[in-house]
C-alpha cells in the first residue's frame, strides 16, 4: 500500500484522477490518495460469488457494483469498494455520488487494517447504512449498521453458519460458500 499526502492541505478528486494509471487502485481518503495492489485469487472468489449471489437479488431502483468502480462520498472521500449497492438515482456515468445502501470490503494482507479501520469510519462518517466485511481466510462475514451514527454488528459469522440481511436486501449468507 501507497500512500500520497500534500504538503499542505488535503488532496483532492482532481489531484487523485490525476494520478496516472500504473496497475494499483487509487482511492481518496482523509485528504490523502491511498493506492492499493490488484487482489489475490481468495478475494476474488469471494467478490465473484458474493457478486453472483447479491446479482440474482438487486432490483431497481437499486444496482450492485463489482470494483472496480468510484464511490464519491459526500465528505469528500473516494472510494473503491470491493462491492456496492447504490440507488440507479445517484449513478452517474462515471461513479456513484451520495451514499450507497451497502458497501462490501472484502480483507486482504494490504488492505485488512484499513478496511477494519479508515473506510470502516470513513463509510460511517458518510451515513453508508449497511457495510459487510467479508475475511476469506477464517472464511467470517461481520455486518455492520448504522444506528444513532455509529456502526453496530448485527452479524458475524463463520465457516458454515448463516447470517439472513432483511435490509438493504433479504437474502442469507454462509461464509464457507463463498471460498469454495
Amino acid at each position: 500500500m501507497t500512500m500520497l499526502r500534500a504538503t499542505e492541505g488535503r488532496l483532492t478528486r482532481a489531484d487523485r484522477d490525476a494520478v496516472p494509471e500504473n496497475g494499483l487502485r487509487h482511492e481518496l481518503l482523509d485528504g490523502a490518495i491511498v493506492m492499493t495492489p490488484s487482489p489475490g485469487v481468495s478475494h476474488q472468489r469471494v467478490s465473484t460469488r458474493l457478486f453472483l449471489t447479491l446479482h440474482a437479488i438487486v432490483q431497481e431502483p437499486l444496482e450492485l457494483f463489482i470494483a472496480p468502480f468510484d464511490v464519491a462520498l459526500p465528505t469528500g472521500d473516494v472510494l473503491v469498494p470491493d462491492l456496492c449497492i447504490g440507488r440507479q438515482s445517484d449513478l452517474t456515468d462515471k461513479d456513484l455520488t451520495g451514499v450507497p445502501v451497502l458497501v462490501v470490503e472484502i480483507l486482504s494482507p494490504s488492505t485488512r487494517r484499513r478496511d477494519l479501520g479508515d473506510k470502516l469510519t470513513a463509510y460511517r462518517d458518510a451515513g453508508v447504512p449497511h457495510y459487510w466485511v467479508v475475511d476469506p481466510l477464517a472464511p467470517r462475514l461481520v455486518a455492520h449498521e448504522l444506528v444513532d451514527g455509529e456502526y453496530a454488528v448485527v452479524g458475524d459469522v463463520t465457516g458454515d453458519e448463516s447470517w439472513s440481511a432483511t435490509a438493504p436486501i433479504e437474502v442469507t449468507i454462509v461464509p464457507a460458500d463463498l471460498v469454495g
